[in-house]
C-alpha cells in the first residue's frame, strides 16, 4: 500500500480526517528516506542520541504502531516487539537488524494492519490491555497520539537527512 502525502479533505467525517492525517505522516516517512545512500541508513549524526538514525527511526515507528494498536488496543501478543523485552537494551526498538528498504516495507505493512484495526472498531472503544494504564485510552486517543508520534519523528527524519546529505523538503 502506498500512503498519500496529500492532506485529508477539508470536509469529511472524523475517521477519514484522523486516518488521513496519520497516513500523510506515514507517507512522509518513506519520502524522507528516498534516495538515501546505504552507508547513511544507520549513520548517527546526533552525538547525544546515537540510536536516532534513519533506519532506527523507521524501525521504532514500526514497533510503536504494533504497540499501540495490536498490543495496547487489542491486547495482542507483545512477544516479538523489542519495546516489551526487558532483556534487551532500552532503545532496542531503534537498533535495526535489516536494511532500510525492508524496514520501510515492514513499517508500511504494520501501518496497513493498524488501519484494519482502526476501521473495524469504534473510535470510542477503549483498549483491552489490562497491564498498562495507556491501554485504557480510546481508539481516538491512540490515533491522535500516533499522529503526534509519527509527525514528531518525521521532523527528526527531516533533520537527520539534512545533516547526512543536505536533502530537505516540506512534503
Amino acid at each position: 500500500m502506498t500512503f498519500s502525502r496529500e492532506r485529508p479533505p477539508f470536509v469529511a467525517d472524523e475517521r477519514t480526517q484522523l486516518v488521513g492525517w496519520l497516513d500523510q505522516q506515514r507517507a512522509l516517512v518513506r519520502w524522507k528516506c528516498e534516495g538515501l545512500a546505504e552507508a547513511d541508513e544507520t549513520r548517527s549524526v546526533l552525538p547525544t542520541s546515537p540510536a536516532m538514525t534513519m533506519a532506527g527511526l523507521v524501525y521504532h515507528l514500526r514497533w510503536v504502531e504494533h504497540c499501540w494498536f495490536e498490543v495496547l488496543f487489542l491486547n495482542g501478543s507483545s512477544a516479538e516487539n523489542p519495546q516489551f523485552d526487558e532483556s534487551l537494551p532500552e532503545d532496542a526498538d531503534m537498533m535495526p537488524t535489516a536494511p532500510l528498504k525492508q524496514l520501510l516495507d515492514e513499517f508500511e505493512a504494520q501501518c496497513e494492519r493498524s488501519n484494519e484495526i482502526i476501521a473495524a472498531h469504534s473510535l470510542d472503544e477503549t483498549g483491552k490491555h489490562p497491564d498498562f494504564k495507556s491501554g485504557q485510552a480510546t481508539l481516538r486517543w491512540m490515533v491522535l497520539h500516533m499522529i503526534e508520534e509519527t509527525a514528531r519523528h518525521v521532523g527528526h527524519l527531516d533533520t537527520i537527512r539534512e545533516l547526512l546529505d543536505g536533502e530537505k523538503g516540506y512534503y
